[in-house]
């Protein structure tokens, strides 16, 4: 266990298989969490494993992060999978859910790099970021996304410019924009819908997984879409 990652988000559903992925490669997997239900969910998951460090800490507060980095120690990754989705017109849209977004796919995303970039940039040979934007963010308009869009358009710009700044310290940052993921909140909110195209947490797992080993290491401020057509 000679490499860390610190996940964000890493006790949700996508996060869960991160965790995994990195569990089964022999990483240390530094998970900040809130939510008891999700990290009772998270052990279910990946059992007892001896590199998965669990920390109770809001990543969109800086002193949350203190206590990721105290326990993180050395830092070789971050995946930044913290999130949040609204649906509705934009004059219809609620200040109160504008504020959520925010802070949930903006503030985290800041939040995390002020703490990790410098972090992982002490690591020999440096590191890597991998942040999670959204295709309506890509798209010139979002109807009935917006402040979704404009605040996962925020990561993009941000991981642009993590990109030029981590490069001087050897740490390349990517982000990832994945169409409808599989997962039971999904299922849930989209019971008649055609999942053939959704895509398993598990695959979006190797994406990250190889944005953060080696051969990812010639990638660098790119916005990879998934999809499946």
């Amino acid at each position: 266990m000679d490499r860390t990652v610190v996940v964000t988000g890493g006790s949700g559903f996508l996060g869960g298989a991160v965790v995994e992925r990195y569990l089964a490669d022999g990483w240390r997997a530094v998970v900040p969490w809130i939510s008891e239900k999700e990290v009772h969910r998270l052990r279910d998951r990946v059992g007892p494993a001896p590199g998965l460090v669990l920390v109770e800490a809001d990543v969109t507060d800086p002193d949350g992060w203190e206590r990721v980095l105290d326990s993180a120690g050395a830092v070789d990754a971050g995946v930044l999978l913290v999130g949040g989705f609204d649906m509705a017109p934009l004059v219809e849209t609620d200040p109160g859910a504008w504020n959520r977004l925010v802070a949930l796919n903006a503030t985290s995303v800041f939040q995390s790099a002020r703490a990790l970039l410098p972090r992982i940039g002490e690591s020999p040979g440096g590191g890597s970021l991998v942040t999670v934007a959204a295709e309506p963010a890509l798209d010139r308009g979002a109807p009935g996304m917006g402040a979704y869009a404009a605040t996962k358009a925020a990561v993009v710009s941000l991981t642009q410019t993590l990109a030029r700044e981590g490069a001087e310290k050897s740490v390349n940052v990517n982000a990832i924009a994945p169409r409808i993921i599989d997962t039971p909140v999904n299922r849930e909110a989209m019971p008649d819908a055609d999942r053939s195209s959704w895509l398993p947490p598990s695959e979006i797992a190797e994406v990250i997984a190889f944005l953060t080993g080696p051969a990812g290491r010639i990638v660098n401020g790119s916005v990879l879409t998934l999809n499946r057509g």
